[in-house]
């Protein structure tokens, strides 16, 4: 994790030329799940904000030049691993994770950590690889060749884990971009 944040560092002046934009109707889907208003929303592992700018969410991120860029783009951030998130428990409606938990250090941590800021009735909206698919399969394999330490799940697999972090997982799209969400009970 730690070679994954340094290389975002040096990442985050392009980032946002090379990346894919980030899918507002996923996120949508995603948010739709809760079942309270969503009015505190933070994208953890937000990078350069690109999800956190289409929902108004507030970006944590490791990574300060991604936190700069997100900066730069006028959005309230904060420097922090997903592992550590330094929220009061019960203090937000949701959290977004779009293209980062792959990257996540320890992802059970992350979502005991995603689990403990929700209110009740929040919402993780979880919006990643499905390595299960042949373009996912090509994706970690590039990453690996790259030298980032990702680790990708497949939809059931992620599924799984939000669960064990106590939340009530409910897929929401399927395929090389799937979407996954918890709800708090």
């Amino acid at each position: 994790m730690r070679r994954d944040v340094a290389a975002f560092d040096v990442f985050a002046p392009v980032y946002d030329r090379l990346m894919w934009s980030a899918d507002e109707t996923a996120l949508r889907k995603g948010l739709s799940c809760a079942e309270r208003d969503v009015e505190r929303c933070v994208e953890v592992g937000g990078g350069s904000g690109r999800a956190a700018s289409e929902v108004g969410a507030t970006v944590l991120d490791p990574a300060r030049g991604m936190v700069e860029r997100a900066r730069g783009r006028g959005l309230e951030t904060i420097r922090a691993s997903a592992e550590s998130l330094p929220l009061s428990d019960g203090s937000v409606d949701a959290v977004l994770v779009v293209d980062a938990f792959h990257h996540f250090a320890d992802h059970e941590a992350a979502l005991s950590e995603a689990a403990r800021v929700l209110a009740p009735g929040g919402v993780v909206v979880i919006c990643e690889i499905d390595r299960s698919t042949l373009r996912g399969r090509w994706l970690a394999r590039g990453e690996r060749l790259v030298g980032f330490d990702s680790q990708f799940f497949t939809a059931a697999e992620l599924g799984a884990a939000i669960d064990r972090a106590g939340l009530d997982a409910r897929p929401v799209e399927y395929g090389f971009g799937m979407t996954v969400v918890g709800v708090a009970g």
